[in-house]
């Protein structure tokens, strides 16, 4: 089994029977979980090296003796295989962490079952399972809990398990070299055979090596689950993320706040009245008649990239885009005091943007663009439609009329047509101020299909154009 943090062998894959919302949660999840193993990682390396060096602060206090170096100058080596881990970490599969990991198990069994080559005494090597070392396999497998899958957490139990076995195993077959110690031994306690395989120096203690296995592989167990949980609490919250991210496709930042924090707050039907504002590029039918198609569509990139922005900075919706068009809504999902008024500042914040990018399009000898803007207020219908994939539905007249609205610019030869009603409703806004209307111009009534009397309009005689 190799290292791995996600709890699914690949994510990038698409699978059959996956939606479209599945597959967005496994991008932020993999994105997710690739931030949490290169964090876990790090934190994981960072505590190895804190631990090594209390480790080898406090050999020397236990062990005051000159041949502790070996050990000090071995946590040397289990540093270097914490930089290489570092070095080398991925998300998913990786065999050279797998070999990385097995080199840390090798390493402490090796230092466990095997005598100090630099050390004066001519001990028995059963002493060298009394110094319980065994304890610090628990080290590095409370640190793997930090950047790998709970499969690989459960695979440390089970290769801790099979490299300590190899070594018991080998230090069960060397030959005894202190027989006459242990006989002394035996002699001394009588016929307690107990307490003899306890206290003799020569006995590697088989009992109490299987119970450190089978300690070791419930506590991997224990350790596996917790990962697997919060990998799971990690995928939910990419989820989460990912909705509060489709929010923020069409909702000003402060609303996908109010949104995110109330429990299915679009699906209830409702009537309201709201600002409605259409946006939409004059001529570009005629502009985009035999240009180069990525051009065409860099344009429109540029357009409703700067149309986007405008949206959001005045706390408005954006609807959807109409191809060279878009529309907004201001006072969706929840009325604000001020929708009227956001409106008529968006528009004019847009007109000002798109003169911006033509002074920019001129300079690179690029044609500019006209953008014409409509905007209504009054009733609108709010609320769901669809069954499985849902859009937040925004109709009735004044949709239509902000629409008609928009229309009108091209007859009276302006940017912004405004209708009388989002006019009063923004004058009777506390934060309005004079120069919100300074550029206005009323205009005689016009007749709107679709409304039975004739609605008053305001024009802002300013184009797109610099």
């Amino acid at each position: 089994m190799a290292a791995e943090v996600a709890d699914v062998p690949s994510l990038r894959a698409r699978r059959p029977g996956r939606t479209d919302a599945q597959q967005d949660t496994l991008k932020f999840a993999e994105a997710a979980l690739a931030e949490s193993k290169r964090q876990g990682l790090l934190l994981a390396v960072r505590a190895r090296w804190v631990a090594l060096a209390v480790i080898a602060v406090s050999l020397p206090i236990i062990n005051p003796n000159w041949d502790v170096i070996y050990y000090v100058v071995m946590l040397g080596f289990f540093a270097l295989i914490g930089w290489a881990q570092l070095k080398v970490g991925k998300v998913g599969r990786s065999p050279v962490e797998v070999f990385l990991i097995i080199c840390d198990l090798a390493l402490i069994t090796l230092l466990t079952v095997v005598p100090n080559p630099f050390s004066a005494e001519s001990w028995p090597i059963g002493m060298q399972f009394r110094f319980d070392t065994f304890i610090y396999f628990f080290v590095f497998l409370a640190t793997a809990t930090l950047a790998y899958s709970w499969r690989t957490v459960v695979a440390m139990g089970f290769w801790t398990s099979a490299v300590w076995a190899i070594g018991v195993g080998w230090a069960y077959l060397q030959p005894e070299t202190h027989a006459e110690l242990s006989e002394r031994v035996r002699a001394a306690i009588g016929s307690d055979l107990r307490m003899f395989h306890i206290i003799n120096p020569s006995s590697i203690g088989i009992p109490e090596r299987f119970q450190e296995i089978i300690v070791f592989l419930i506590v991997a167990m224990t350790l596996a689950l917790a990962v697997r949980r919060s990998n799971a609490l990690l995928i939910s919250h990419a989820g989460l993320e990912r909705e509060r991210a489709n929010l923020a496709r069409y909702f000003s930042p402060n609303v996908v706040n109010e949104l995110s924090g109330n429990d299915e707050p679009l699906t209830r039907v409702r009537t309201q009245d709201v600002a409605v504002l259409f946006a939409d590029i004059v001529g570009f039918t005629a502009y985009s008649d035999g240009r180069d198609p990525k051009q065409v569509i860099e344009t429109l990139r540029q357009f409703h990239e700067r149309m986007e922005r405008e949206v959001f900075q005045h706390g408005g919706t954006l609807d959807k885009y109409l191809g060279d068009g878009l529309m907004a809504t201001f006072g969706t999902p929840f009325a604000g005091d001020s929708d009227a008024l956001n409106a008529l500042r968006c528009a004019r914040g847009m007109i000002a943007s798109i003169a911006e990018l033509n002074r920019e399009r001129i300079a690179r000898n690029q044609p500019p663009i006209q953008v014409s803007v409509g905007l209504h207020y009054g009733q609108v219908v709010l609320g769901d439609i669809g069954l499985n994939r849902l859009e937040f539905a925004v109709i009735g007249t004044t949709v239509n009329a902000a629409s008609r609205l928009e229309a009108l610019t091209r007859e009276f030869g302006c940017a912004i047509v405004v209708s009388d009603a989002l006019v009063q409703q923004a004058r009777s806004e506390t934060s309005q101020s004079s120069a919100d209307f300074a550029s206005l111009v009323e205009q005689p009534a016009q007749s709107i299909r679709g409304l039975e009397q004739p609605v008053g309009i305001w024009t802002c005689a300013g184009v797109a154009s610099p």
